[in-house]
């Protein structure tokens, strides 16, 4: 201890008699030359501090972004769990069948307005650019309608010209069965369709989703399906009440179960994107503590050097006066 007080005070004592050159030797080479007047021994913990800093703020950002998503999660989720009633009954009635061969097909593809929320939209747009590419042909036609900016945004790069409709901005408000019934009947009157072929992502937990199509069939489709056999053919055991005809009755089943299924589809993708949101905002908090673990390392060994540095200059110097 004593040694030590004296090197101190010898250090001191000589300090403005040293020549900075020794000092200009020992600067480490991450420091440009125009910073190095400063001081290495504060600039190189400086630029550590700082990143350390800017980690730590990211972090709060995404454990905040976390919180928001698990908040909109539980209020999305029980609405979506109870809209799967809805279109439940059509598929026992009319079955789904995504594999019927007709001549118009509109792909309409649901996606987020918002990222951050893992591969979900990425998931959507390639099922369907296959459905595109499946039912297209030379007698063929397949079209897109497009419900969220994501998919917009990958789908307008290679299918501009076959983008019929798309809307944004779905998610602004919370959805209701009205707002949805709405735009379904506006793309009804805008769009010509033999099979419409939604797609979206399926909410089972906050790490999964499953990827899913649905497919609603044109009243003319489905009165062919009918008189063909198959599934379709037990329509023909129900008994028709009133004076509507059969493809009238046809006509609202088929405007009904699009609205029913554009309503369970878009909750169950907004569902979707908020489990991803939450589960990728994990992992980000996650990422960045280990960061701020690595960079609070390299500091400490960054000062320990600086320290090192500091006492080998002063004993150099008092050993190079007591010579």
């Amino acid at each position: 201890m004593a040694m030590a007080a004296a090197l101190r005070r010898e250090g001191k004592r000589l300090a403005p008699l040293i020549s900075p050159q020794p000092i200009n030797a020992i600067r480490s080479s991450l420091i440009s030359p125009d910073q190095a007047p400063n001081g290495i021994r504060s600039i190189s913990t400086q630029v550590v501090r700082n990143r350390m800093k800017s980690v730590k703020n990211i972090q709060k950002i995404t454990k905040a972004m976390k919180m928001v998503a698990a908040s909109k999660l539980r209020a999305v989720q029980s609405r979506t769990e109870n809209s799967r009633g809805l279109w439940q009954p059509f598929t026992a009635l009319l079955g789904d069948a995504p594999s019927v061969d007709v001549k118009k097909s509109v792909v309409v593809t649901i996606s987020s307005d918002k990222g951050l929320c893992g591969g979900i939209n990425s998931t959507a747009v390639k099922i369907s650019r296959v459905l595109h590419k499946l039912n297209s042909g030379p007698e063929k036609e397949t079209k897109y309608v497009i419900l969220g900016e994501k998919a917009k945004a990958q789908l307008v790069r290679d299918s501009k010209k076959d983008i019929l409709l798309s809307l944004t901005e779905l998610q602004k408000n919370p959805l209701n069965y009205t707002q949805v019934s709405v735009l379904a009947d506006d793309i009804l009157k805008n769009v010509e369709f033999d099979a419409l072929r939604i797609v979206f992502n399926k909410f089972h937990s906050v790490v999964q989703f499953l990827p899913t199509v649905s497919t609603v069939l044109s009243p003319e489709i489905v009165e062919r399906e009918a008189e063909s056999g198959g599934r379709l053919g037990e329509l023909d055991s129900y008994e028709i009440e009133g004076g509507e005809t059969k493809s009238e009755i046809l006509q609202n089943l088929a405007e009904f179960q699009f609205s029913c299924v554009m309503f369970n589809a878009v909750l169950e993708n907004a569902c979707s994107e908020q489990g991803a949101r939450m589960s990728a905002m994990d992992s980000s908090s996650r990422n960045a503590g280990e960061m701020l673990d690595r960079l609070t390392l390299t500091y400490n060994r960054t000062r320990q050097a600086s320290i090192t540095t500091e006492l080998i200059e002063i004993i150099s110097g008092a050993s190079a006066l007591e010579g």
